[in-house]
């Protein structure tokens, strides 16, 4: 199964959390922060007053509490308004 976002909505891949410290410290589960980058997947067609402007294969910034959640596979990924998304690395 797909997904194919509506109007202009984004499908995001979260980036992995990071594991480890830059000084080598396991950093455990419940206190790794939430990515804030990550890859679009898909991409809505756009609405007649928002054109889309980022595109599948984009790494993007996003707001920590932007998006809502979603698995498919055994993958997670985000799904949130193009509004939401702050930069295009």
């Amino acid at each position: 199964m797909t997904i194919k976002p509506l109007a202009d909505r984004v499908l995001i891949q979260p980036a992995a959390a990071e594991e480890k410290t830059a000084s080598g410290i396991i950093i455990p589960d419940s206190a790794k922060e939430k990515p804030l980058k990550g890859e679009v997947k898909a991409v809505g067609q756009g609405t007649k007053d928002e054109e889309m402007v980022v595109k599948a294969g984009d790494q993007v910034l996003y707001g920590k509490y932007a998006g809502t959640e979603l698995e498919l596979d055994g993958v997670k990924y985000l799904i949130m308004r193009q509004s939401d998304i702050l930069a295009v690395i």
